[in-house]
């Protein structure tokens, strides 16, 4: 199959939405955690979490344009300054897609997807209980995107909060030894496996991929 950009433009909204958020590939699967100043709990799935930077240690994620569909994580942001990022355990995986559901402002999705809400380290946003890896954000800075009206979000990490077996012998973080998911497309997830590690890539040491 070969989609020209007419091809793209002319498809069915649904199937071009399926195929532009899978074929640039597997990505993590996180839950974002916020509340609001009335201390109304929410959590939502992203698929569009990245690094940005190690020093200061930045992470980014986008959230679709506010407007007629309210964007209760990207308010609850704005108003508090904080919100934590979640890892998906893959034995919630279901819980964690339906957090994608429109609830109503006063219906948490902690509670109506079954997963517990933890507050700690005089921290004012929920973590995820059942999360194995968890990561306190304070809010540095958002930017618009012109061209879709997409935001980006980006804050700088204040806690990082993951059990020793996260750390493999040779001191790297093995997503896979905590059962981390993820996400293709909208609605398709994946287990992680670790297939290799490398060292640093430096072009006096290429090795001879012919042997």
């Amino acid at each position: 199959m070969h989609y020209t950009k007419k091809d793209i433009d002319e498809m069915d909204r649904i199937q071009r939405i399926t195929y532009i958020n899978s074929v640039s590939g597997i990505k993590p699967a996180n839950l974002i955690g916020t509340i609001s100043v009335k201390r109304q709990t929410n959590l939502a799935i992203f698929n569009s979490v990245f690094h940005l930077g190690s020093d200061p240690a930045l992470i980014g994620f986008i959230t679709r344009p506010t407007g007629e569909v309210p964007r209760h994580t990207f308010e609850n942001i704005l108003e508090s300054g904080q919100y934590t990022i979640n890892h998906v355990p893959s034995a919630f995986v279901k819980n964690a897609h339906y957090t994608s559901a429109k609830l109503e402002r006063d219906q948490s999705e902690f509670e109506n997807c079954g997963f517990s809400a933890e507050f700690m380290l005089d921290f004012k946003a929920p973590f995820v209980k059942e999360s194995a890896l968890k990561i306190g954000m304070r809010l540095k800075e958002t930017i618009d995107i012109e061209l879709n009206g997409t935001i980006l979000v980006i804050g700088e990490i204040e806690h990082l909060i993951m059990p020793d077996a996260a750390i493999d012998d040779d001191n790297d973080v093995n997503l896979a030894n905590i059962n981390g998911v993820g996400i293709s497309g909208l609605n398709t997830y994946y287990d992680l496996l670790k297939i290799g590690r490398f060292p640093y890539a430096r072009a006096s040491e290429l090795p001879d991929f012919d042997s």
